[in-house]
């Protein structure tokens, strides 16, 4: 795995969780740190959405549909919640420095 990778991870909160795509940020012996992806953007608050960021080549990174990046919190997740074994993309080069200035502002 690599950074910027999208991968599916088990992602919990509460009482619950699911089977969901992440961005990898870093990497540690027993855990990564990711962004979720989602697809789920209209719905949400102003507030939420202004730190959604829109994946514009996500075809190329792997995704069926259209998708962004909630850079509201950062999420450290156990290796045994990742299924490191089928990593679905990567984020285009275009998409890593857009990210990058999005992040930066």
């Amino acid at each position: 795995m690599n950074i910027f990778d999208i991968v599916i991870a088990y992602v919990s909160w509460g009482d619950g969780g699911k089977r969901r795509p992440v961005l990898i940020l870093e990497q540690w012996s027993d855990s990564i740190t990711v962004f979720n992806i989602t697809t789920r953007y209209k719905e949400k608050s102003e507030a939420i959405r202004k730190n959604y960021f829109k994946i514009n080549e996500w075809l190329k990174a792997g995704l069926d549909r259209e998708s962004y990046i909630d850079t509201n919190d950062t999420v450290t997740l156990p290796l045994s919640s990742v299924d490191l074994t089928n990593p679905i993309g990567t984020l285009t080069e275009s998409d890593v420095q857009r990210l990058i200035e999005f992040l930066s502002t």
